[in-house]
């Protein structure tokens, strides 16, 4: 199977590391040297031309001629006896084939047993050094130990360090000028940093072009940014940074078209929000409207323990984390590899998928257990569960929703969460107490809480529903505002201030209008026999006492306000009554009356007229108006029939 393997036997593989030592040359340089002359000189590194020039002068000759050797080119190619000498510091030398020798060669020529100035292979002695020019003498005295390398390698390395040398200066000079530069930029930048309003007619321009909708070039973000940026930093500090002639209604006008243009608002939406938030409080709450709130899920206690739910989702791949020390319930979602709302134990009713703000107006109501609450407005059934959770399903729940087709989502969760004290109802919320003022009074004694989360204009949940950026106006958060009075005024009348363990009133709306919020809460204080109480939430802004020019009561101070820049979840307003009385306060204009004892059906209650004088001779008076107790006792009999009818 083949020749064997001779070890002894070691066999030339051509010119390699060691390619110097190899005979052979001396039969092919016989042929061109003279007679007389043999043996073989260490061949030297390629000389340049300009060297070569020197090397002659120094030894009195005349260049040799290209046409090839002569008899005075015998002493150059006399053969020097070549020593080889362990260098210090095991330098490195590069063979002939480019592969690292670890040792120096130095070469002697012995003759009549002296020796003499050593030359290389042209004859060029070391006197060249007195020839060197002065930035090579310093690399030489630098590098002293270079001695054992060769000349071209020298020569590379000195032109190395030449080059060098100039790559240095000249970053020198590119960094000297990109000093200049930046303290020209920054003399700039200080010229600039007072920050000047855009001319009308740069303004007329914008606005023509945004009326008409002409064609142009899309807005810089980054320069309304900026342009924003500057304009608050005038605004903060106007008196000195201000531009003379400029009132701050302009400064102020600007920084409302940049904000529209940049986040995209109306400028009805954006005047709102203006009046609410400081300037840069107002940024961090647009910033946050543009980040979606944390997925935040609420455990069922009635079917599982929030710890046994963890780990289950944790086992399901979700990353999730307690919602907070407030919170007993509830887990927030950072990211997971099964949908939320499609795991088995979501399917088996033990977690409800709810926001952490949701969870607020539930524990400020703080329901007890054999109690009869109302959830006036309950879609989609979120804050109805937790209520029937806190209770353990005890007493009784009354669900009511105007929309029909909501109810069917209501019904839905309360199936699957196990919730078996509730009552689904759809019914207007205004006209409340008077459909069902038989089962409130007559069977049930009224109720003895109330949960209100009344219709809104949403802009508290900007993150979820971008579009209310730009689709509400004026008439939209008066025709709210009108809405929301009118229940919380049906919300108290169906509560019983009788109630040994009740008599409370939770209104909340996620919304950040003060329309919708404290003037719905003090218009409920002056019609109603209510005061306002602490929410029991430790956290949250305080409500607004004072707003531009009007002036609520100051126990809106009792009321929290939730924002998503702050709080990390949506705006959320949340005001607490409690019901010291079940008469209607009468108005101002006309005279106290002692109000009798509470009547059984609110209908009853009537507002008594005051009486006018008779006089002599006027009988218009007395034909126009009728006695007023048969119109009351008409009104009472009819309202005691009602129930007989039904």
């Amino acid at each position: 199977m083949g020749r064997k393997l001779d070890p002894t036997r070691k066999e030339k593989r051509g010119p390699g590391r060691k390619a110097r030592k190899q005979r052979g040359a001396e039969v092919e340089l016989a042929r061109f040297l003279p007679p007389g002359k043999s043996g073989l000189a260490r061949p030297g590194p390629q000389v340049s031309p300009q060297k070569e020039k020197r090397a002659v002068k120094a030894a009195g000759q005349t260049p040799r001629s290209r046409s090839g050797f002569s008899d005075g080119n015998s002493k150059w190619l006399a053969p020097a006896k070549a020593k080889k000498i362990p260098s210090k510091g095991n330098k490195l030398e590069l063979s002939s084939d480019g592969e690292v020798e670890e040792a120096s060669w130095e070469m002697e020529e012995e003759e009549d047993g002296s020796s003499e100035e050593m030359v290389d292979d042209y004859g060029a002695s070391s006197s060249e050094e007195e020839e060197l020019l002065p930035i090579e003498k310093a690399a030489l005295k630098k590098k002293p130990d270079r001695g054992g390398l060769s000349e071209d390698d020298s020569e590379e390395e000195e032109e190395e360090e030449v080059a060098e040398k100039a790559v240095e200066e000249a970053s020198r000079q590119k960094m000297g000028q990109k000093e200049e530069e930046s303290s020209d930029l920054q003399l700039n930048l200080d010229i600039d940093d007072q920050f000047k309003l855009p001319t009308t007619e740069q303004m007329e321009k914008e606005d023509i072009l945004f009326i008409f909708f002409l064609p142009a070039e899309p807005p810089d973000l980054h320069v309304i940014h900026q342009r924003m940026k500057g304009n608050m930093e005038v605004l903060q500090d106007f008196a000195v940074k201000r531009e003379e002639g400029r009132t701050r209604q302009e400064y102020l006008a600007l920084l409302r078209q940049d904000m529209a243009a940049y986040y995209s608002y109306s400028d009805f939406l954006l005047t709102k929000l203006m009046d609410i938030f400081p300037l840069p409080e107002l940024i961090n709450f647009l910033e946050a409207n543009e980040v979606p709130r944390p997925v935040t899920i609420r455990t069922n206690t009635l079917k599982t323990r929030r710890r046994d739910l963890a780990q289950a989702l944790i086992n399901r791949g979700v990353n999730l984390d307690p919602l907070g020390k407030w919170s007993k319930t509830g887990l927030v979602i950072y990211d997971s590899s099964v949908p939320i709302g499609a795991t088995p134990e979501y399917l088996a009713g033990h977690y409800m998928l709810q926001g952490a703000s949701s969870l607020l107006p539930v524990m400020a109501l703080a329901p007890q257990e054999n109690e009869h609450i109302l959830d006036m407005c309950c879609a989609p059934g979120g804050k109805t569960s937790y209520i029937a959770q806190l209770m353990k399903n005890t007493g009784m729940i009354l669900a009511n929703d105007s929309n029909a087709e909501r109810l069917r989502s209501v019904v839905g969760n309360l199936h699957r969460l196990g919730v078996t004290n509730a009552v689904v109802s759809n019914c207007d919320g205004r006209q409340f107490p008077k459909v069902c003022c038989y089962l409130l009074w007559s069977v049930l004694g009224g109720f003895d809480r109330v949960l209100l989360d009344a219709p809104c204009s949403g802009t508290g949940v900007i993150s979820k529903d971008p579009a209310v950026k730009t689709n509400k106006d004026e008439k939209d958060i008066l025709r709210c505002a009108h809405l929301q009075k009118e229940l919380i005024l049906s919300a108290i009348d169906s509560v019983n201030a009788a109630s040994e363990t009740g008599g409370y009133i939770v209104y909340c709306t996620c919304s950040i209008m003060v329309e919708e919020n404290e003037w719905v809460v003090d218009y409920a204080l002056k019609k109603r026999n209510v005061r306002l109480v602490a929410t029991g939430l430790d956290f949250g802004k305080e409500g607004f006492t004072r707003f531009k020019d009007r002036r609520f009561h100051p126990s809106l101070k009792s009321t929290r306000r939730f924002y998503p820049h702050t709080h990390n979840m949506d705006g959320f307003f949340i005001a607490k009554f409690k019901k010291f009385s079940n008469a209607i306060p009468q108005a101002q204009k006309e005279p106290a009356v002692e109000a009798a004892a509470p009547s059984a059906v609110p209908d009853t209650v009537t507002e008594p007229q005051p009486k006018k004088k008779k006089t002599e001779g006027s009988k218009v008076d007395k034909e126009q108006k009728p006695p007023q107790p048969a119109l009351k006792k008409r009104h009472s009999s009819q309202a005691q029939r009602r129930p007989l009818k039904a």
